[in-house]
């Protein structure tokens, strides 16, 4: 294949497309969670990741598995949560059996402001969906997520 198969074009596209697409979405939940809640989607992430977690063994994640779970740096993701923590929205503890390891969990504050937020990013998500699937270059894709349901999850009259 050469730089300029038609294959690769098309795949370039697809990827350009793609991150078209995440670009827009991402923007739109961004400005909704800010006005609405005055939280990042990044902070929204971490609140919602760590909110996901049980407490006990296996219910907490490491820092590195908190990082790729919202695509940040372990740097990036200590400071994240090092803001939030100094907003009350999370606290940290040292692991039980491992002093090495640093656990991170949602205080009630940050659980009560995930749940008033969650409503507005499920809206803002399907408002930039809707407005993407205006697109036809975007539409296949808007398809293809909005086809990405978890097992058994309930399938909305719209689709």
């Amino acid at each position: 294949m050469t730089a300029t198969d038609p294959a690769l074009t098309a795949l370039a596209q697809g990827w350009c497309a793609l991150s078209l697409l995440h670009g827009r979405i991402e923007a739109h939940i961004e400005r909704a969670l800010e006005s609405g809640h005055g939280l990042s989607l990044r902070e929204y992430s971490l609140l919602n990741v760590l909110g996901r977690q049980h407490a006990g063994p296996g219910g907490h994640l490491q820092m590195k598995q908190v990082a790729d779970a919202v695509v940040l740096s372990q740097s990036a993701t200590t400071r994240l949560v090092s803001r939030l923590e100094d907003r009350g929205l999370l606290t940290r503890y040292i692991c039980a059996t491992d002093r090495r390891g640093i656990y991170t969990d949602v205080t009630d504050a940050g659980r009560a402001l995930l749940e008033e937020a969650r409503p507005t990013n499920d809206a803002a998500l399907r408002e930039a969906l809707d407005k993407a699937a205006e697109d036809p270059e975007l539409a296949p894709l808007v398809r293809a997520v909005e086809a990405l349901r978890a097992p058994g999850a309930p399938v909305s009259a719209e689709a």
